[in-house]
């Protein structure tokens, strides 16, 4: 069925048994030395599933170029020892592996940053120092002095980050390249630099050793490169003796989204397809590919060469093994949420998967054939129930799963309605098969009580959650709504208020706004988030053109914080960028009085009164309710009173904006140790 994607890869001095690349994630485990162990489990059961080449997170040639300090980085032979635990591991299965060698420059969360020039990026509070001569030129040592010591701790190759706004990137482009010497000043000497750091890196580790160079495609910032300067490194980078072309798509800074889950699957491949034709190494796409038939289908048309993968690896390691053994069916697909692998990453934690947890925690969630089948009662199939459901029927034990409703999911069926979150079904179409596989017994439609799971050896309560109504006069008025009665179809009007700003609220007014799913459209997304051709301006940005919407949407809340305060940091400044381009309305510190035939009526912060607050009549049509959760625990009881000690998980236990990750979590944990 994947022909293509399974075709082994002939470099000349190796051959790499498929088309797939894990790309770099950085997980935390590499910045700590007593880790060794775990990131050495975490890239074998990635290796025994199939992937053919492998790629590190990133590691600093020298202190400058640390991420944070004390990152991880390889300068001497102290820390080989550590490396060939990895590459150890790795190798007993079959597998290969780059180290990937990322310099941060102005991205560096330390005082010692450097870059091409003293520009400071917009995300980082650290000003970098400009680069001497000198340093450029001993920084170059410093990646080929690294690169070897990859060789000697037994790695297959390296990767050189030259992409996502890191040093060598902000080298190439004049929004952060503002010298006049021998490195900056035209296109040519701007990329000398990366130029030079491969062809040191070749020269370092011979010929027999895989090089890759991670070129940005498409910068998506103002002052980036244009589509020529490019090509010109590109062909330049083959020369200096790199072996593959691995693509990055937009720096961090920018404006464009590049991996959220509303991001179209394949969204940048026509940049790699333009590419290909223009060097004759091998060039990878990369950015939103999570499944074998698009894969194949990239492949297939002659768009790559290989397909750079990194989050759908921490979803599922055996992603390559299950799709040549004919059962794609069964890959648990990333739905790009980055809820517990970017957004982990970037506030220092353990990088892991919402719907895998086991993902860089392979030696401490183990999951075991357990030692006395027991008969357990799982109620509840929503992330949660679902997640202990199917794991605890792994393990050999007998598992009922009851649900009051006619289809599993709970609220990730309601989730899957935003526009641009439809990747979610695609955990729904997982789990559905995977309780087949395991053999779980489930009954829809079937509401539980305490008599009903008297004869269990175990009951686990996975009951979720009901929306929060909020005590103001008008609760109960026809123009009020419950977010899942609209997301269920409930008809709503062209004037709206959608109340309470967080992650429901915003997903709610996104589902208000588009009348067709970004997903659905490539090209529709790319106009509307201002993605251009970099052949007719520099960075592949221009002015974003959202589509018009029928309706007026006021977003309220009652704190003062910043809208969307608690939404992820990888996402959520893409929900807020998306309802201002589509002029929502924000308002904050506000006091809800009541709802009548004339709309909502509340009271919002203005100085200018005598008590600092003045009344406001908003003229809905409706008024949506995203005002929180509560538990859903009324089994708790009766069951105790049976003499029944329930095991309590996902929203059923904690009512917080609907925390898949922690319910998953949760679900998968407790069935290992029952």
């Amino acid at each position: 069925m994947y022909d293509r994607l399974l075709e082994p890869l002939d470099l000349g001095f190796t051959t790499l048994k498929n088309r797939v690349l894990m790309g770099s994630m950085h997980t935390g485990l590499e910045d700590r030395g007593r880790d060794a162990g775990r990131l050495a489990a975490y890239f074998a059961e990635r290796a025994r599933g199939g992937v053919g080449l492998m790629v590190t997170g990133g590691y600093a040639p020298n202190r400058t170029g640390w991420l944070f300090p004390t990152a991880s980085d390889l300068r001497s032979t102290r820390t080989l020892a550590r490396h060939r635990t990895v590459t150890g591991a790795v190798h007993a299965e079959d597998g290969r592996i780059a180290l990937q060698l990322l310099h941060a420059g102005r991205y560096a969360y330390h005082p010692l940053s450097q870059s091409a020039s003293a520009v400071k990026a917009p995300i980082n509070p650290f000003r970098p120092r400009a680069m001497r001569d000198r340093t450029v030129r001993g920084t170059i040592a410093d990646f080929a002095r690294s690169a070897a010591l990859a060789r000697e701790a037994g790695y297959d190759g390296v990767e050189v980050m030259g992409s996502e706004g890191y040093l060598l990137n902000q080298f190439l482009a004049p929004r952060t390249n503002r010298r006049t010497d021998a490195w900056g000043g035209s296109s040519e000497r701007r990329r000398r630099f990366p130029v030079e750091v491969v062809r040191a890196v070749r020269e370092a580790v011979g010929p027999d050793f895989v090089v890759v160079y991670r070129i940005s495609l498409l910068d998506l910032v103002d002052d980036g490169q244009t589509w020529d300067e490019t090509v010109a490194l590109a062909r330049e980078v083959q020369a200096a003796g790199a072996s593959i072309l691995n693509t990055g798509i937009g720096w961090h800074e920018s404006r464009v989204p590049t991996i959220v889950t509303s991001v179209p699957r394949g969204a940048f491949t026509w940049a790699t397809a333009r590419l290909r034709p223009e060097v004759g190494i091998p060039v990878v796409a990369s950015n939103r590919i999570n499944d074998p038939d698009q894969a194949e289908a990239i492949l297939a048309a002659g768009e790559a060469d290989m397909v750079s993968m990194a989050r759908p690896f921490l979803a599922d390691p055996e992603w390559v093994a299950k799709a040549q053994a004919g059962r794609a069916d069964e890959i648990n697909t990333c739905i790009a949420c980055n809820q517990a692998c970017l957004d982990h990453t970037f506030r220092k934690k353990t990088a892991s998967c919402m719907v895998n947890p086991r993902a860089a925690h392979e030696t401490k969630l183990v999951i075991s054939p357990a030692t006395t089948p027991r008969r357990i009662a799982v109620v509840g199939a929503g992330p949660a129930g679902l997640s202990a459901a199917t794991t605890l029927a792994e393990r050999g034990h007998h598992v009922e799963l009851l649900e009051a409703a006619e289809e599993i999911g709970g609220q990730f069926v309601l989730a899957a309605r935003i526009p641009g979150k439809e990747e979610f079904l695609q955990t729904l179409r997982y789990y559905e098969r995977r309780l087949e596989r395991t053999g779980v017994t489930v009954r829809l439609g079937t509401p539980a009580d305490a008599a009903r799971l008297g004869g269990f050896d175990e009951v686990v309560l996975a009951t979720g959650v009901r929306p929060r109504t909020p005590a103001f006069a008008g609760a109960d008025h026809p123009k009020v709504l419950a977010y899942d009665a609209v997301l269920r179809g409930a008809p709503v009007g062209d004037r709206v208020a959608v109340v309470g700003a967080g992650g429901i609220g915003y997903d709610v007014a996104e589902f208000l706004l588009q009348e067709r799913s970004p997903t659905l459209d490539p090209d529709a997304w790319r106009a509307a988030w201002g993605v251009g051709d970099p052949a007719t301006g520099r960075g592949g940005v221009v002015a974003p053109a959202p589509p018009l919407v029928r309706r007026e949407i006021d977003l309220l809340q009652r704190k003062t914080t910043k809208h969307g305060a608690g939404l992820g940091k990888t996402s959520g400044w893409v929900h807020r960028a998306s309802l201002e381009h589509h002029g929502v309305r924000l308002h904050g510190g506000v006091t809800y009085e009541r709802v009548d035939d004339d709309g909502l009526h509340v009271t919002v912060p203005d100085d200018a009164a005598t008590d600092g607050r003045r009344p406001v009549l908003l003229p809905v049509d409706h008024v949506v309710l995203c005002t929180g959760q509560e538990s859903r625990r009324e089994l708790v009881g009766p069951l105790e009173a049976a003499g029944i000690t329930p095991h309590v998980i996902g929203g059923a236990d904690v009512a917080a904006e609907l925390d898949a990750k922690r319910a998953i979590r949760q679900g998968t944990e407790l069935a290992a140790r029952l």
